[in-house]
Order: structure tokens, then C-alpha cells, then sequence
């Protein structure tokens, strides 16, 4: 089941998380509330908190004492402070680049709904909280050494610096996203929010609100005046994906913003000005969509004045080494588990069409370090799908050294009889101590019998694979290299 994401409130004034919980409910924000003394307990899981509202912390004495705990739970973990609460510590502490907003008290919604959608942009990864060298990390979910990728990485430092727009052609799971991140952070802009919005995703009803914004009373539900997506992203960059999805009445909107670079929120005669840079993105061929009237040849100009094309996997198949090397360190790094592929594993692979290109490659990295965690998958591992065996072959199983000569073996089966279990020594035993030696000894066999594949051992133990795993980590077993 997936968990949903909330937000966490960490408060010791019991009356004002009162009033932040009723207006968090009444917007149908998913949230928890917890004081300073258990807060912890709410970020169990840092991923599924969207951000964290500070208020009174009794069992700190300076916030930055806890803002340099959360920090080294997630270092990019979105932080609101509530009016009243002021650094009084050493402010140049990387923990106080957490903070990415301030809710001034009487609570107004507005102002709480402005903070959730900073929050929910660094949560899902467009902007780090006042991240510092982001040139450092370029390019490193743009993996490949591959013609079209050299291409590729070229086009986007060129354009970078320019405030052009540019669109990003390709198709599905390509990196479309992670291209724009790249010009974002490239571009003199970076320092602003890169705001991202899925064109495709949203009802057409509601789009023109989620870009422009709205008026208190603009519409029914409109309870508040509520900012848009461009004017989130002033002064930084907007990325309008699956932007060939858009409607046609807002293909129109879209053009006057581009055009005179002005915008209206719904329900509102003033004109705001929109100094944002605009990358698009689009799986379809929007050449073809012009001509068959689904999209505004005017629009279509407008953005295509710097079109970047990702490539597909199948295209730099020398590329699917780098890239699973770099999925699987990924693992590693959020401590999910690892997983290593023989070269017969990894040619097969290769020779994959990929239709969901690099997403489809995640997603299968993922589920290898469920199957196998800490194993070799070969050829034959893989899923039926994937098994292209044509010119590979898989590894022979490796003859089993003497089980005889293991030190364990040696001390544990005189104990051990193939009927009823021998008589008790006379001199008494460490009944503990033997069943200990007795379970390495079956775990070792049954590992060494299914070439260390944790999940066929477990099947052939009678245990779940993840009770393997813990046995494994006890006792210290591991395949020797």
C-alpha cells in the first residue's frame, strides 16, 4: 500500500496546532502533529513527509538544535517556521537552509497553501531548499557516454544561460524531466524556483487556475485567492510537461503569455507581469498534431525555439552499463538493497527494445534487488521478458567446495544423526550455543546449494526472504569473493 504524503507540524503550543490542524483538514491536506519531545516518530519514512512546520520546541533550547537533527535525517527536507520562532544559534549552519518559508499568525489559508506548494516543489525534487554547487550534481541522472547523449548534454549547456524557450522532444521515460532540471540549474536562474506542472494530468477546468492562479470567489470553491504556477516560478523557470495534452482554449492563453509575457489570475481584470523562463515537453510529435488541427501551429513556434531531443534507450544501447550501475548505486545510497548482474545478465539486456526506456530500466533494477538482494542475477534470473539469450550462455553452477571442511559442519554434525536426535553429551551441552551453530549450518548449505540466490535459500528454509536477510546480517554470512 502506498503511503501518502503529509505534512508534519512539531509544536508545543497545543492551542495554535489546534487551529493549524482545522485549517490543514478543511483544505484536505494530509498532516500529524507531534511536540519536540517525540517528533521522530512522524519521519520514520523522510520521503512521504511533504514538509515540517515549526512552532514552540520546549525541549530545544535554540531551533537550530532541531533544525540540524532534521537536517541530518534529510538534508533537503522542506521547513516552514511558524511567526514566533527565531534563530537565536549559528544561523550559517547548512540546517538553516531547510527553511523555506515563514506563516505569519492569525493563520490566513492563503498563505499556508503558498508554503505547501514550496514544500511540494523541493519534495519532489525540482528545488533543493537554497542547495548549494548543483553544478556538481549535472548531468548525473543524464548517465552515458553514447553519440546521442554527448549530443545531447551539449545542447542543454549551450542553451542554458539563454532565456530562450525550449522544448524537449522524446518518448516516454526518456529523461524529458531530468533534462529541464538540468537547464534549470545550469541557468542563471537557479537560484529561483524551477516549478514543473504536468499539462496532461490536470482536468481542463481546472488548468487555467493552476497556471494562472485565481480570486477569492472566482468560482464556486474558490475560497480563498490562491497563486498560480507562473507565479510561483517569478523569476525562476516553469516546465510545462506533456504539453501536447493541453486544450485548445488554453493552447491561446498560453500564447498571449508567451507573447507579451502577462498573465491574469481567473476571476481578475489586473494584468501581472511573468518574468519566468518556459521549458516544455511533449512525447508526441507535435509537427503531426498542428497538421491534424489537435495543436496551435502559432503555440507550436512559439515554444519549438529550441528543440532538444532525448534519445531512446534502444538508441545507445552502449549506454544500459552506466545506467544500471548508476540505478543500483542509487539503491545503495537509500538503502534498498543492491544487487550485482553477470556479464550475461547485463548483454542480454542490451539487446532490449525498451519501450519504457529508463523508467522501464528503474523500475526492473528495482525489482532485482527485491528478488536477489545482495545476489548475482544471471541470464537466467532475469524475467522472461528481458532473456535474450541468443549468443550468450548462462554461468554453470561452480562445484561446491568439501561442506565437510567447514569448521561449523565439523563441530555441529557428530551431534546431529539421520534418525532421532543423538543422546545428551554427558558432560551436558550449550543447548543455545548449538542450535545457533546448527541454524549457520543450515543457512550456509542452503545458500551454497542455490548459489547464494537469498530468495531460492529462503524457499528451500521454510522463511520468508527478508527473515533470511536479518539471519544473514546476524550472523555475519556472506558469499566469499
Amino acid at each position: 500500500m502506498t503511503e501518502v504524503m503529509q505534512l508534519l507540524v512539531i509544536d508545543d503550543n497545543i492551542e495554535r496546532s489546534h487551529d493549524i490542524k482545522t485549517i490543514l483538514e478543511f483544505i484536505g491536506e494530509p498532516c500529524s502533529f507531534y511536540g519536540s519531545d517525540n517528533w521522530q516518530q512522524g519521519i520514520v519514512s523522510p520521503s512521504h513527509v511533504i514538509g515540517i512546520f515549526i512552532g514552540q520546541v520546549n525541549h530545544y533550547q535554540q531551533t537550530i538544535q532541531l533544525l540540524s537533527e532534521i537536517y541530518k535525517i534529510d538534508p533537503v527536507m522542506p521547513v516552514v517556521l511558524l511567526d514566533d520562532v527565531v534563530f537565536t544559534g549559528d544561523v550559517t549552519k547548512p540546517a538553516s537552509e531547510l527553511v523555506v518559508g515563514r506563516i505569519t499568525w492569525p493563520l490566513h489559508q492563503n498563505e499556508i497553501l503558498t508554503v505547501i506548494h514550496s514544500c511540494q516543489s523541493c519534495r519532489n525534487g525540482h528545488q533543493t531548499p537554497q542547495q548549494q554547487n548543483r553544478s556538481q550534481q549535472l548531468f548525473r541522472s543524464m548517465v552515458g557516454k553514447s553519440e546521442a547523449m554527448r549530443e545531447t548534454r551539449g545542447l542543454i549547456e549551450r542553451v542554458a544561460d539563454s532565456d530562450a524557450s525550449v522544448l524537449i522532444l522524446g518518448e516516454s521515460g526518456t529523461g524529458k524531466e531530468v533534462a529541464a532540471r538540468n537547464l534549470h540549474y545550469l541557468s542563471d536562474r537557479a537560484e529561483k524556483p524551477f516549478v514543473p506542472i504536468n499539462c496532461g494530468a490536470i482536468p481542463a477546468e481546472l488548468l487555467e487556475s493552476e497556471l494562472f492562479g485565481h480570486e477569492k470567489g472566482a468560482f464556486t470553491g474558490a475560497l480563498t485567492t490562491r497563486k498560480g504556477r507562473f507565479e510561483l516560478a517569478e523569476g525562476g523557470t516553469i516546465f510545462l510537461d506533456e504539453i501536447g495534452d493541453m486544450p485548445m482554449p488554453m493552447q491561446v492563453k498560453l500564447l498571449r503569455v508567451l507573447q507579451e509575457r502577462t498573465f491574469e489570475r481567473v476571476g481578475s481584470g489586473t494584468s501581472l507581469h511573468a518574468d519566468v523562463r518556459i521549458i516544455a515537453a511533449t512525447h508526441r510529435q507535435l509537427d503531426i498534431e498542428v497538421k491534424e488541427n489537435r495543436f496551435r501551429e502559432d503555440l507550436f513556434y512559439r515554444l519549438n525555439v529550441f528543440p532538444i531531443v532525448m534519445p531512446s534507450l534502444r538508441e545507445r544501447e552502449e549506454d544500459v552499463p552506466l545506467l544500471v550501475n548508476e540505478l543500483i548505486a542509487r539503491l545503495e545510497n537509500d538503502k534498498r538493497g543492491t544487487v550485482r548482474l553477470s556479464p550475461s545478465a547485463m548483454q542480454s539486456l542490451m539487446k532490449c527494445r525498451w519501450p519504457g526506456n529508463v523508467r522501464e530500466l528503474s523500475n526492473l533494477m528495482e525489482r532485482l534487488c527485491i528478488l536477489f538482494p545482495y545476489g548475482v542475477v544471471d541470464l537466467k534470473d532475469l524475467p522472461s521478458d528481458y532473456q535474450h539469450s541468443d549468443g550468450l550462455s548462462c554461468y554453470p553452477k561452480p562445484e561446491l567446495a568439501d561442506r565437510r571442511q567447514s569448521p561449523i559442519i565439523q563441530e555441529v554434525e557428530p551431534l546431529i544423526q539421520s534418525g532421532p536426535i543423538a543422546a545428551l553429551p554427558e558432560d551436558g551441552i550449550d543447548l543455545k550455543e548449538f542450535v545457533k551453530k546448527l541454524e549457520i549450518s543450515y543457512i550456509d548449505q542452503a545458500l551454497e546449494e542455490e548459489d547464494w540466490v537469498v530468495a531460492r535459500a529462503a524457499k528451500r528454509l521454510g522463511m520468508r526472504r527478508t527473515t533470511l536477510v536479518e539471519k544473514m546480517r546476524k550472523y555475519s554470512l556472506q558469499k566469499a569473493s
